[in-house]
Formats: structure tokens, C-alpha cells, sequence
């Protein structure tokens, strides 16, 4: 009886790991908060004193291009798709967007409709020079990437499991080994209509904590590590390709769909 009550557990906890969790945080507060960037993509070609195309050329399985980011109707639109002619080759391609300026502290926010399509997912994220170092990190207070949200479940996942997003923060020099990169996943949410819908995704970025924010509402919080990060960091928005497609070059395009980006912080937070 004990061996299947300790089964009965483990699955428990196992569906529990699997399924997401609905936001039922406390609403997002801005008092005190300035806006002190946003792109709403109005214009025809991006604003490249503003955003660079990062990690141009091999990503993974595939490709980073500029050719796969264009503006249209007042979206920034990042495409995915097996090109025989691309920049760098045949091969399957995608695109990534970051400022130039990088920010400490604030609130980030992006206002998007995730790529629907198996493989590639949408992104939202900040990351440092040295996140993975062990030295440097120092245990994530040198620099973290915090994923704002990853919607990575369309590959396999049908249902609920499918409508859900991730947020992870990642560091290094938690413990002793150098090589190991510390990761503390904060959640898995689910997002009513996440591939057909638009929705807000951002994060709070304290002196003492991180907090995400779904539509906003409270997701989740963290001082994961040994700290928050204490210097400026990227800002980045990007359709990631996967270390192995299992789709196969049939044509299909996918697309993430941005509607803006904004940045609030308050006036402790502003560094020129």
C-alpha cells in the first residue's frame, strides 16, 4: 500500500509539473514608473539606431537573418522558413531584434502574437555578455538572461499544454561547478487563444527581485541565484530555432507577430 500511495505521488507531481498554472498574481502597478522607450513599429523598415540585428549568421540548426524581420500594418513580423537562396546559404532561417542601449532595472513589456508553428517558438528576453560565466555571473548578480517568456509548447503539446508559456532564469556560479549553468524555471502559464490572440508579457526588474506579468496580472517572482542582476543588460526579441527540426522544407512559413515594446523605470533606475 505505502509503495502505491509513493506512485500515486509521484504521478501527481509529475502532472502537476506538466500542466500549466493560470496568473492569478496581483495586478501590475506602475506608480512611480516613467515610459522611457517604446517602438510601436510604424514605420516602414526598422528604426537601426534603435534596434540591431543580433547573432547574424549560424544559430543552432539553422540561420539568423535580417531578411527574416520587416515591418507591416504597425507590426515588427519575424519569419520562419527553409530558403534554398538565403544570406548565408541554404538552410532554414529566422530573425532577432535587440537595442542598442541596454537597461538596468525597469519594467519590459511586449505586446505580441506568438508563431503558431511547430519548431520555432517567440521570445521575449534580456540577457548580459556574461550570463553563463561562472566568475563573472557570480551567481547572477554580474548578469542573467531572464526569459520574460518563451512560447516553446507548440511543438508537442496539444490543448492547454499547447496555449502556455515559460519563464526561466538562467546564471552561473550558484554553486561550485563552473561548467553547470544554474536555471530556475518560475513557471509554466497558461494563455487563453496564445497563437491566435494578441497579449501583453512583461517584467519587473527590482533592486531585490524579478517579477513576471501575463495580460497584466502577477505570474510569478524570483531572486533565483544569488541575486538579482546589477548591471545594464540586452533587450531582445526573437524567433528561436531549435537545436533539431523535425519539421521538413515543405514551403511553410511561420510568423511572430509584435505589436510594440515598452520600458518603464523609475528615476533610481536611470543610467545614462
Amino acid at each position: 500500500m505505502e509503495k502505491i500511495i509513493a506512485w500515486i505521488v509521484v504521478i501527481i507531481s509529475a502532472v502537476h509539473a506538466l500542466l500549466p498554472s493560470v496568473p492569478h498574481g496581483a495586478p501590475l502597478d506602475l506608480d512611480g514608473y516613467n515610459l522611457v522607450f517604446e517602438d510601436e513599429f510604424e514605420g516602414e523598415t526598422l528604426d537601426t539606431d534603435v534596434w540591431y540585428h543580433r547573432a547574424e549568421g549560424e544559430r543552432r540548426t539553422g540561420f539568423t537573418s535580417s531578411d527574416q524581420v520587416r515591418l507591416e500594418d504597425g507590426k515588427a513580423i519575424f519569419r520562419g522558413e527553409y530558403l534554398t537562396d538565403g544570406k548565408f546559404g541554404e538552410g532554414w532561417y529566422t530573425g532577432m531584434i535587440a537595442l542598442h542601449k541596454k537597461y538596468l532595472r525597469g519594467y519590459f513589456e511586449i505586446k505580441c502574437k506568438c508563431n503558431k508553428d511547430r519548431d520555432y517558438w517567440s521570445a521575449f528576453w534580456l540577457q548580459s555578455d556574461n550570463s553563463y560565466d561562472h566568475d563573472i555571473s557570480a551567481g547572477g548578480v554580474g548578469g542573467a538572461e531572464v526569459d520574460i517568456f518563451e512560447a516553446m509548447e507548440t511543438r508537442y503539446f496539444p490543448g492547454i499544454l499547447k496555449n502556455s508559456i515559460k519563464s526561466t532564469v538562467y546564471c552561473n556560479g550558484t554553486d561550485v561547478l563552473t561548467d553547470h549553468i544554474d536555471r530556475q524555471r518560475v513557471g509554466k502559464y497558461y494563455v487563453k487563444d496564445l497563437y491566435g490572440s494578441f497579449h501583453t508579457f512583461g517584467l519587473k526588474w527590482t533592486e531585490k527581485e524579478y517579477i513576471f506579468y501575463i495580460d497584466g496580472i502577477e505570474s510569478g517572482r524570483t531572486s533565483f541565484g544569488k541575486g538579482v542582476s546589477t548591471i545594464p543588460e540586452y533587450v531582445i526579441v526573437s524567433l528561436e530555432i531549435p537545436d533539431e527540426m523535425h519539421r521538413k522544407p515543405d514551403g511553410t512559413v511561420t510568423e511572430f507577430e509584435v505589436d510594440y515594446v515598452k520600458i518603464w523605470q523609475t528615476e533610481k533606475d536611470i543610467v545614462s
